[in-house]
């Protein structure tokens, strides 16, 4: 009766092991992770199955000459630009499109349809355009929400120029263009930011054609490069700063203020340009024009307030080249742990991305301390005035990291916001490790790990949560909650992840340094990314796309035996290893021994090519005390209970 009842023991036991391998197995199919056909574009002249720009590859070219005004008393910004659109594309374009994000502080802007050369009234919200021309002639245009379309007299043909005058106003909102421009009343004064502030053109390309998404706040933007000559009619007295350079400090700026930038561009330490005690010594009645000019940019903003403290260091580049550091904010934002030192945090990021990534390539980068909490544009930040510290510095290394991306690598934000929002937080993680040593690492914020702790640990509920999104969808049809974690935190993890463990540094960094060089000033695509990384690091990775941003797949690695060959511990060991959920990773193993010691293994991904379970004999030579797989946690395992083995279980 014994024997029966231990054979019947035996057996419900193996058919218990059978059923929980089957039952892992069914959530892991090896012919979907490592599926052929990931690619949804084919190479083409245009671009090249390497990932780089192919040999026919084009893009269009807008350059802007914009004259504005801005009247303090009525909030009303009145322009006139000048677009000079150049059509490099083989195809003829009969209308041409534009962007009006101001547009998007209309309470029906997905209802608004204007047509013809009738005025809308002059109302407190939205571009109100008076004239739309070319060569002196009236053009038919429609604006429906943020979007213009611009009918042609005559057709665009390919490599033939196209001349666009549009006369336009709007009203500066307390928060408005979508919460990134706006203002704030300070001791001393206003101050202004001012973004999207006059109409630009959409982006004609071989993927899409025009890309006309609407600007609905969270998928921010895609633009042409060109350059932009911009000057503003503001009342005397406030100091204005703007992207790009000054061209006229002799006639704006005061002789001392000239001298000592003369002198910041010379320091490493932060000068002070315009101290609180000289807020009232700049005050007189008029108005006054500064003019500006930004050369291969794909956009401008620019600030302005009596109110400015204005301090400046210069910024040490690769091969010997400068630019300027400069930061501007209210009496109330100064002091040692605050605003104090925004022009040395951002010396010292521009310095960490140049050194690390790609040189910067503009003369100057600013902060400006005011009502918009973080956003970026090329050559200057808008950040909230209240931020300190540690917050300070990894807000004003984030926003000027996006001066990478997407201003340098111009990615299309609107379909994938996780290329410039993930890819400049994974930047943010190794600045943050090196500016002074680590005075702020980790990075653990908002956009990363925000409550503190390992991020892979922070990712599990996402990553077991169904309702969540893979990261490769839209900003605008992702939950608002889901946002961060997903375009900020998993894109930026998963960086993260290649470079610590799947590639290495030495492979990553350079993959991820080609892409950067192949696509600055250019419009990569997801799959240009991909693609670089894998031909650069000699990879397929289409696994780990796959998984990880095409798909919202969950990780278990688990161990499954553990057993001494001939039951002889000084023979080796067999180790059985499950993949008991969709997505892969290589496997590492830390291998503890009796007496103390320890070994550690590193498993490529191919071993789930053929299946859930793997056997790999461990070259041991004596009983084991514990083994453990991902013993760093690096990676999101959603089951942590079965990833240990200790030599008091049973196998």
């Amino acid at each position: 009766m014994y024997i029966r009842k231990r054979l019947l023991l035996i057996c419900c036991l193996w058919l218990t092991s059978c059923f929980s391998f089957l039952a892992s197995a069914q959530q892991y199919d090896p012919y979907r992770a490592f599926a052929p056909g990931f690619y949804r574009h084919s190479a083409s002249v245009y671009r090249s199955a390497d990932g780089s720009p192919g040999p026919q590859y084009w893009q269009n070219r807008a350059d802007y000459v914009v004259r504005a005004q801005f009247d303090t008393s009525t909030l009303r910004l009145a322009g006139e630009v000048d677009i000079h659109y150049v059509n490099h594309s083989p195809d003829t374009l009969r209308f041409v499109w534009l962007e009006l994000d101001q547009n998007i502080d209309r309470g029906d802007m997905l209802q608004q349809w204007e047509q013809g050369h009738a005025v809308p009234a002059d109302t407190s919200k939205g571009f109100i355009l008076y004239a739309v021309r070319s060569s002196g002639r009236d053009l038919t245009y429609q604006v429906h929400g943020s979007r213009m379309q611009v009918w042609l007299p005559r057709p665009l043909l390919p490599h033939q120029d196209l001349h666009l005058f549009i006369r336009y106003a709007y009203h500066l909102q307390p928060r408005g263009g979508g919460g990134r421009s706006g203002y704030i009343d300070t001791r001393h004064g206003r101050i202004y930011e001012f973004s999207y502030w006059y109409p630009r053109m959409c982006v004609y390309d071989d993927l899409h054609g025009w890309n006309t998404l609407p600007f609905l706040g969270e998928g921010e933007f895609y633009m042409d490069y060109g350059d932009i000559d911009y000057t503003l009619t503001v009342p005397a007295g406030l100091l204005v700063v703007g992207s790009g350079m000054l061209q006229n400090a002799d006639e704006v700026l005061t002789p001392l203020e000239r001298q000592r930038l003369e002198k910041a561009r010379r320091s490493d330490a932060t000068v002070l340009i315009r101290s609180t005690d000289e807020l009232a010594t700049r005050l007189h009645s008029g108005k006054q024009v500064w003019h500006f000019q930004m050369h291969q940019t794909r956009d401008v903003a620019w600030a302005m307030s009596a109110a400015f403290i204005w301090d400046a260091a210069r910024i040490q580049l690769p091969d010997g080249k400068q630019a300027l550091a400069m930061s501007v904010y209210p009496e109330e934002s100064a002091g040692d742990s605050a605003w104090g030192r925004a022009t040395e945090y951002l010396k010292g990021a521009v310095e960490i991305f140049s050194r690390q990534w790609f040189p910067y390539p503009y003369p100057v980068a600013i902060n400006v301390a005011g009502p918009v909490g973080g956003m970026e544009y090329p050559g200057i930040t808008f950040d909230s005035w209240r931020e300190k510290g540690k917050d300070l510095w990894a807000l004003l290394a984030h926003e000027i990291g996006h001066n990478w991306f997407p201003m340098i690598v111009g990615s299309d934000e609107r379909r994938n916001g996780w290329m410039d929002e993930g890819f400049n937080t994974f930047i943010d993680v190794y600045a943050s490790e090196i500016f002074h040593h680590g005075e702020y690492a980790p990075k653990r914020d908002g956009e990363y790990a925000p409550h503190g702790g390992n991020p892979a640990d922070e990712l599990i509920p996402y990553m077991t949560n169904n309702l969540v999104p893979p990261i490769m969808t839209r900003a605008d049809v992702i939950p608002p909650q889901y946002l961060h974690p997903l375009e900020y935190f998993k894109t930026a993890y998963g960086l993260v992840l290649l470079r610590e463990l799947i590639l290495g540094h030495q492979r990553f960094d350079s993959a991820f340094r080609t892409y950067i060089r192949r696509w600055a000033y250019r419009h990569p695509s997801p799959d240009d990314f991909f693609r670089t990384m894998d031909n650069v690091s000699g990879e397929d990775l289409s696994w780990f796309w796959r998984g990880w941003f095409q798909h919202h797949w969950q990780l278990d690695q688990a161990i499954q035996q553990v057993r001494y060959i001939h039951d002889d511990p000084a023979q080796g060991t067999l180790l059985t290893l499950e993949n008991r959920r969709q997505m892969v990773m290589p496997v590492v193993l830390k291998i503890t021994q009796a007496n103390g010691d320890t070994l550690r293994y590193h498993l490529p991904v191919e071993i789930w090519q053929q299946g859930a379970r793997y056997e790999v004999k461990l070259p041991t030579h004596m009983p084991l005390k514990q083994v453990e797989i991902d013993p760093d946690h690096l990676l999101p395992d959603v089951d942590r209970k079965n990833n240990v083995w200790t030599s008091d279980a049973k196998t």
